[in-house]
């Protein structure tokens, strides 16, 4: 399956069971109160096994074919870890996972699972907006001396501080679909009106600017 291909079926699959979907009309106000007509929970497609296939096989295939050099996968802490451990299975690698800070016991990890000391690593992420989390990630495990290849995440928002952050950073990331696949399948599909494509499309070229909501 080439990439837009697996772009507009990982879109449908998520649409499919609102793990994204658009509410134009009725937005939602995220914590930095900007109003989005888009909502995330990628973690729904862990209950529906036809759409969780679609989505974990959609991550092997892009890490075989970006980087087929992975030796180990890192899940981000604590969406990106159930994918990451299915996909370990079948790619038949090892496997761990990054958590948000230190452990405040025991030994104090902040990654636990498969040593990544000198591994070629790719890092499993549920959704990237802004990426500031996942670069964390990734650099804990750059301290912790891993080659670390790219993210591949299931969803990307496509906003430019995202975008920037990640180039900054020198951070690869491969996202199964997208804000503007998504929200092309969305019209076709009737889950939105030509009106509201148009709201949305304003609020992905500028999230800041509130006058999407009065699109016409």
């Amino acid at each position: 399956m080439d990439k837009q291909a697996l772009a507009t079926s990982v879109a449908e699959a998520l649409l499919s069971i609102k793990a994204v979907f658009l509410r134009p009309s009725d937005p939602f106000t995220w914590a930095s109160g900007i109003k989005s007509p888009i909502y995330c929970d990628n973690r729904l497609t862990l209950a529906v096994p036809a759409i969780r296939k679609i989505v974990e096989n959609g991550i092997a295939s892009v890490i075989k074919e970006e980087y087929p050099e992975a030796e180990v996968l890192m899940g981000t802490s604590t969406a990106g870890i159930p994918h990451a451990a299915i996909v370990s299975e079948i790619l038949d690698l090892p496997m761990g996972y990054v958590r948000g800070g230190n452990k405040e016991h025991g030994r104090g990890n902040r990654i636990e699972g498969a040593d990544p000391n000198g591994k070629k690593v790719v890092v499993v992420e549920d959704l990237i907006s802004t990426g500031g989390s996942a670069i964390e990630v990734v650099n804990a495990l750059r301290e912790a001396g891993a080659d670390v290849l790219g993210i591949v995440s299931i969803f990307t928002y496509e906003m430019k501080k995202g975008i920037e952050r990640l180039a900054q950073a020198e951070v690869k990331n491969t996202s199964l679909s997208c804000f503007t696949t998504l929200s092309k399948v969305a019209l076709e599909k009737g889950y939105i009106t030509d009106k509201e494509y148009r709201m949305v499309s304003a609020f992905q070229a500028n999230p800041q600017d509130p006058s999407w909501i009065d699109v016409e």
